[in-house]
C-alpha cells in the first residue's frame, strides 16, 4: 500500500520530497482519500483534491489502492478504518454497502449531487468519473462505411477482419445483447443466455481477449486486430499517437468510479463535505482538462470550463451519453451478476 501522502505532493513529484504545514483549520479537519494512483490521482490532484482542500480549509491525505476492495473489506472487519473515502468501482461501493463496509449517503448534506441523474448514483455513492467500453476500427480497413454498432461487429461478411473482445463479462454481454437487436435502455435484467448464445456465434472470430487496457491499446495501435471492443480513452490516445484508428461512442456502455465513504470512517463529517465539494460542477470541469475521462457531475459541461471540441470526445458528455447503455452496477451486484462472472470464466476456457 503506497505511504500516505499530501495533497500537493502528487502535483509537485518532481522537486522530491515535500512537507506542507497545515493550517490551523487543516489541523482540525482532514480526512484520508483512496484513489488508484498512477497519472489518474495526479490528474485529479491537480483539478479536484488541492481545490477541494483549499475550499474546505481541510487536510486531504493520500493512499493508493488500484484494487481497493480487499482493503475495504479488511478495514471494515476491525470496526475501525483508517480510510475515509474511496474512489473505486461503483461495484465495489454498492458490495461495500450490502455488507455493512459502506456508509449509506445523506443527500441532504450533498447538495451538489442533486444535478447528478438517479441512474449514476445509488445510497452509497455519487459518480467521480466516466469512460466507456465502445466500438473501436481500423480506418483504412473500412474505408467510408466503417462498422457503427455492435450488430457490425458480429457482421463477420460485411466486416472482415480480425476482432477483439475484453476477457470480462462487464459490458461485453451488454454488446452482445445489443448485437442482437436489444436496445440500450432495455438491456437489464440482462438476458444472460441469450448473450451468451451470441457470444458463441463470435467467439470464433476473435483473435484475442484481451485482460488490460494497454494490451487492448497494443492490439489497436500496432495493427493486429482490426475492430475491437476497447476503453475510450485508450483508443483516443492511440489515435493522438497517430494511429490510423476511429472509434464510436454508438452503443458505448458507459461506466463509471464513484466516491464512497467507509463505514464508521475516522473522519466522517469532514468526509461528507469532501465528498460534496469533489463533484461540484467547476472542480469536476477541471478533471478533463488534466486528463481524458468524462466529469462525474453533468453539471460540468454547463459551466464554460470544457472546451466543446473537448466535450465532443468525452463520454458523460450529455451529446455521447444519450447513444449510450449505462452499466447497471445494480445487476451485476445481484446473484445473478455473480452467476454471471462465474459463467463467463466456463464459457472463455471453453474450447
Amino acid at each position: 500500500m503506497a505511504s500516505l501522502i499530501r495533497t500537493t505532493v502528487l502535483a509537485c513529484l518532481a522537486l522530491g520530497p515535500v512537507h506542507v504545514a497545515a493550517s490551523p483549520a487543516s489541523a482540525a479537519e482532514q480526512i484520508t482519500f483512496v484513489s488508484q494512483g498512477g497519472a489518474y490521482q495526479q490528474a485529479q490532484t491537480v483539478a479536484i483534491l488541492d481545490p477541494a482542500a483549499k475550499a474546505l480549509g481541510i487536510t486531504i491525505n493520500q493512499d493508493s489502492a488500484p484494487d481497493a476492495w480487499p482493503v475495504i473489506r479488511t478495514q471494515g472487519a476491525t470496526g475501525k478504518p483508517t480510510w475515509d473515502v474511496v474512489d473505486t468501482p461503483i461495484q465495489d461501493c454498492l458490495r461495500g454497502g450490502k455488507a455493512g463496509l459502506i456508509e449509506t449517503l445523506d443527500f441532504s448534506k450533498i447538495p451538489n449531487a442533486a444535478a447528478i441523474p438517479a441512474a449514476y448514483k445509488t445510497e452509497y455513492s455519487v459518480p467521480y468519473e466516466f469512460y466507456s467500453s465502445v466500438l473501436a476500427y481500423n480506418k483504412s480497413k473500412y474505408g467510408k462505411s466503417p462498422p457503427q454498432s455492435w450488430a457490425d461487429f458480429w457482421d463477420v461478411k460485411r466486416f472482415p477482419g480480425a476482432r477483439a473482445l475484453r476477457n470480462h463479462p462487464f459490458a461485453t454481454l451488454e454488446a452482445a445483447l445489443m448485437a442482437d437487436g436489444v436496445t440500450p435502455d432495455t438491456l437489464y435484467p440482462l438476458d444472460v443466455d441469450r448473450a451468451f448464445r451470441k457470444l458463441e456465434e463470435i467467439k470464433p472470430h476473435i483473435s484475442v481477449w484481451w485482460t488490460s487496457g494497454g494490451q487492448s491499446a497494443l492490439l489497436l495501435q500496432g495493427g493486429e486486430v482490426d475492430m475491437e471492443m476497447i476503453w475510450n480513452g485508450r483508443a483516443a490516445a492511440v489515435i493522438e499517437a497517430g494511429a490510423d484508428a476511429d472509434y464510436t461512442f454508438n452503443q458505448g456502455v458507459l461506466q463509471n468510479t464513484s466516491l464512497c465513504i467507509l463505514k464508521n470512517a475516522p473522519n466522517l463529517a469532514t468526509a461528507v463535505k469532501f465528498v460534496n465539494q469533489a463533484i461540484d460542477p467547476k472542480l469536476q470541469a477541471n478533471l478533463p482538462l488534466n486528463i481524458p475521462y468524462g466529469p462525474g457531475n453533468p453539471a460540468a459541461f454547463d459551466t464554460g470550463i470544457i472546451p466543446a471540441s473537448l466535450a465532443a470526445k468525452l463520454p458523460s458528455a450529455p451529446d455521447n451519453a444519450k447513444k449510450q447503455a449505462v452499466l447497471s452496477a445494480a445487476w451485476w451486484t445481484s446473484e445473478a451478476g455473480d452467476a454471471t462472472l462465474k459463467r463467463w470464466a466456463e464459457f472463455v476456457q471453453k474450447k
